[in-house]
């Protein structure tokens, strides 16, 4: 088979996949940044915006793109609520705030396993047909998710450069004691980072919904995929993010391409370690003083 069909061919698939890792990583990233804790029950908000859009689609018989957004309002709306009522007395306390959200997570899981049950389950394609560029075949439903997971980037990027409420919360997540005594309020600044972070995820999960199955299980890969990009890339930097996110898509899906899958994660697991070994602080993190 021709070589550069393949790479060609890898090179679509990854960067599928880096944009799945993207917008799960910026979330974490943006938790993590306001509220100095790792959310890990960031992959069970994931699992729900996939059970949203599955819902709206297969039982409320709503348009697909219709069904990515409502996932997104609903969780944003929902991690405005938990922030204040689960979360709030954990703030910047990074151990107990981090077993709250495992806790959190149990939580979701089992409520979604009680109301969909175990077993994976399938939605339609969010649109049928392939679109060829040479010899590289790519299925329509899955460009849709580079296309929309372009247009969902963009927006988050006008935002927080833009908005007066982005540009408070890029102030938070790079230095809080700063951006409080320019007068932003962390009260505000917070519901707001974990609502954003957990409703990126959710479209993540909402736009990988057709393409593989879903289940109250399927959050686990994409959290631990997006803790790693967030190591590799710089706690709390997003640009750090953007490139480690679009490097290990690309890096998973070369590997998975030209050696086995065993093979393959070791190699992505040598290539954190040989960075983290270069630059301790990630590829874009800044050391603390």
């Amino acid at each position: 088979m021709d070589i550069f069909f393949l790479l060609g061919q890898a090179l679509m698939n990854g960067l599928i996949i880096g944009l799945l890792y993207l917008l799960m990583a910026i979330g974490f990233t943006l938790v993590f940044g306001v509220m100095r804790i790792a959310n890990f029950a960031h992959g069970e908000f994931y699992m729900l915006g996939a059970f949203i859009a599955f819902i709206c689609v297969t039982q409320l018989g709503l348009p697909y793109m219709l069904s990515v957004l409502i996932a997104f309002v609903l969780t944003l709306v929902l991690g405005w609520i938990l922030e204040i009522v689960v979360l709030k007395p954990f703030r910047g306390d990074e151990l107990n705030g981090l077993i709250a959200t495992l806790g959190l997570g149990m939580v979701i899981q089992n409520v979604a396993l009680m109301a969909f049950g175990p077993d994976p389950q399938s939605m339609p394609p969010a649109a049928e047909g392939v679109v060829s560029l040479g010899k590289i075949v790519m299925p329509l439903s899955r460009l849709y998710v580079v296309a929309f997971s372009a247009v969902v980037l963009v927006a988050l990027y006008v935002f927080l450069m833009h908005s007066k409420a982005g540009r408070a919360l890029r102030a938070v997540v790079q230095d809080m004691e700063i951006a409080s005594s320019y007068g932003i309020r962390s009260g505000a600044a917070y519901p707001l980072g974990f609502a954003l972070g957990i409703a990126l995820a959710a479209i993540a999960g909402a736009l990988m919904a057709p393409v593989f199955s879903v289940s109250p299980f399927i959050g686990a890969t994409p959290l631990f995929k997006a803790f790693i990009v967030v190591v590799l890339g710089g706690l709390g930097s997003i640009g750090g993010a953007v490139l480690a996110s679009l490097l290990l898509g690309i890096s998973e899906s070369l590997g998975g391409t030209f050696f086995d899958g065993s093979t393959a994660d070791m190699l992505i697991f040598a290539l954190v370690i040989l960075v983290l070994v270069i630059r301790p602080t990630g590829l874009l993190g800044r050391a603390e003083h």
